[in-house]
């Protein structure tokens, strides 16, 4: 299936703008890659309504724009939260992948990435960049309150981390990647994920060495892009070391509001959910998370350049 153009939505989307997803009997889970994603189990979810592609630059300005919405990267932090940390640091900012000059270990990832006060949803690089220049790629450095406000104020809720396997899927068997058994078969690169040896050489032959525009890879089969690759998605499940364990998926349907900021109690700088679908730095060298069993725990309050959310709807199924 092709992609479709890019375009860059002003406002929430409307219900004609959701892709159902029928539910049903899923597996979850390999056995081929990484610890917390063992054992398989079947699980049932129900039908969703998804948004076709990530949560855009230009969407999320329109919510700031009604709500006034202060994201946690844009928010002074709380010394109490970071006992012994240096109060310099204490300031409003995000995490930014740092291209390194040459190779590097692998074993510290503190080398490709920085702490860059000043980094937002707004200057997605730091100081100096604008959202404005990419409308059409997913916002980034989102915390998951942010994401939750969004989904609120749009009518919508996040994904649980079964409806979001299952619909990264594609309606596909539940090979190792969203298309099968090869990670580009017959050379096609079918998702932003890093080409090139991690992290110092970038060798995207679209030209993407960071997030992408929306929709600028093959829908899967249910007509949904960027499930796998371009950046992680926020999903209203707790993390657990395994996903066949206990877990709680917290609902962010609509909440109580005053002048924009939620009033839902703020996760603790220790919780953490589940993100899914990896993102633009997943790579065969480091990090082969561009599989729809693949999951991450993300920190509730963390942002980075690479997590990003899109909402989902149950209501209309």
């Amino acid at each position: 299936m092709s992609a479709m153009p890019h375009r860059a939505p002003e406002r929430a989307p409307d219900a004609d703008e959701l892709i159902w997803v029928p539910g049903g009997h899923t597996s979850m889970g390999s056995v081929r890659f990484y610890p917390e994603e063992r054992p398989v189990v079947e699980v049932v979810v129900g039908d969703v309504w998804w948004q076709q592609h990530p949560v855009t630059n230009a969407q999320f300005a329109a919510f700031v724009a009604t709500t006034g919405h202060v994201t946690v990267a844009e928010s002074a932090l709380d010394p109490d939260d970071f006992p012994g940390a240096d109060p310099e640091l204490l300031v409003p900012g995000s995490q930014v992948f740092t291209q390194p000059h040459g190779p590097v270990s692998l074993h510290d990832w503190t080398v490709w990435w920085r702490w860059q006060p000043g980094a937002s949803w707004r200057a997605p690089q730091g100081p100096g960049s604008d959202w404005r220049d990419v409308p059409d790629h997913p916002v980034v450095h989102v915390g998951w309150e942010d994401a939750a406000a969004y989904a609120a104020w749009a009518g919508l809720d996040l994904p649980t981390e079964a409806e979001f396997e299952h619909a990264a899927r594609g309606a596909g068997e539940p090979e190792d990647y969203a298309w099968g058994t090869q990670l580009h078969p017959d050379g096609q690169i079918l998702a932003n994920t890093w080409q090139g040896p991690f992290p110092w050489r970038s060798d995207d032959p679209h030209g993407h060495h960071r997030t992408s525009p929306v929709a600028s890879y093959p829908a899967n089969g249910y007509g949904l892009f960027d499930m796998i690759g371009n950046v992680w998605e926020w999903t209203r499940t707790r993390w657990t070391p395994s996903h066949a364990g206990p877990s709680e998926d917290l609902s962010t349907g609509p909440v109580t509001t005053c002048c924009g900021a939620s009033l839902r109690p703020a996760l603790g700088e220790t919780d953490r959910m589940v993100t899914k679908g990896g993102s633009h730095l997943c790579s065969p060298h480091y990090c082969q998370r561009y599989r729809p069993a693949a999951r991450q725990g993300h920190g509730a309050k963390d942002s980075t350049s690479h997590v990003g959310f899109r909402c989902v709807s149950r209501t209309l199924a």
